[in-house]
């Protein structure tokens, strides 16, 4: 296989020389299509990371400007090497300050509560019945919008604050295959100064969103 495209993929991909070799081999040298496949490999070995245990990790704060926002969260990966290297405390700070923004109520979406997922499916219908929708459609329309519910709720279902175009699973599913080891976003605290208190209302999540982007 030539060499030069062996190592313009690995530019492009950051894999391993070998895995490089082999993917264009296998593709017999189209660079896109063994992008493909480095692609669909990592995830295979990202999915079966992900049932490894992780019981080592860090918790990690946020405190937004001026302390109207806390964040506190613990993500776990698998030793407590990885635990202390800088790509792993970045990565937990990112995860942080998102949470921050966006205001998330459970990491999953396995955690939201049936009678929640179907009194919001009971709302979906009523809107979709408002608008005129034939009933044969509406049961496929709340299918594709409850997805939407998902991410306004469900952590590792939202677009990621500091890039939309993934989304917090799919950081996880970075982490995981830059580390090598198994990462659990376990569990978060997010406290809002003066919520649940009568006061002038403000979007304090929004502003964090614009200073994480600026």
């Amino acid at each position: 296989m030539d060499a030069k495209l062996v190592k313009e993929l690995r530019a492009k991909s950051g894999a391993g020389m070998m895995d490089c070799k082999n993917a264009l081999v296998e593709t017999d040298g189209n660079i896109e299509e063994a992008m493909i496949v480095l692609r669909e490999k990592g995830l295979a070995a990202t999915n079966k990371k992900s049932g490894r245990i992780a019981a080592e990790g860090i918790v990690e704060s946020y405190i937004h400007m001026g302390g109207k926002i806390g964040v506190l969260v613990e993500i776990n990966c698998e030793t407590d090497f990885v635990a202390k290297t800088d790509g792993f405390k970045t990565f937990v700070k990112d995860v942080a300050m998102h949470i921050a923004a966006t205001n998330p109520l459970y990491v999953t979406k396995e955690e939201v509560p049936d009678e929640e997922v179907e009194e919001e499916k009971e709302i979906l219908r009523v809107q979709a019945l408002n608008e005129g929708k034939p009933e044969k459609i509406i049961e496929k329309m709340v299918e594709g919008r409850i997805s939407k519910f998902y991410k306004e709720i469900c952590l590792l279902e939202q677009p990621f604050v500091k890039n939309p175009d993934i989304t917090i699973g799919d950081l996880v599913k970075e982490q995981i295959m830059a580390i090598g080891e198994n990462v659990k976003i376990r569990r978060f605290a997010r406290f809002q100064m003066g919520e649940g208190l009568e006061k002038k209302e403000e979007n304090f999540a929004e502003e964090v969103a614009k200073q994480i982007k600026a």
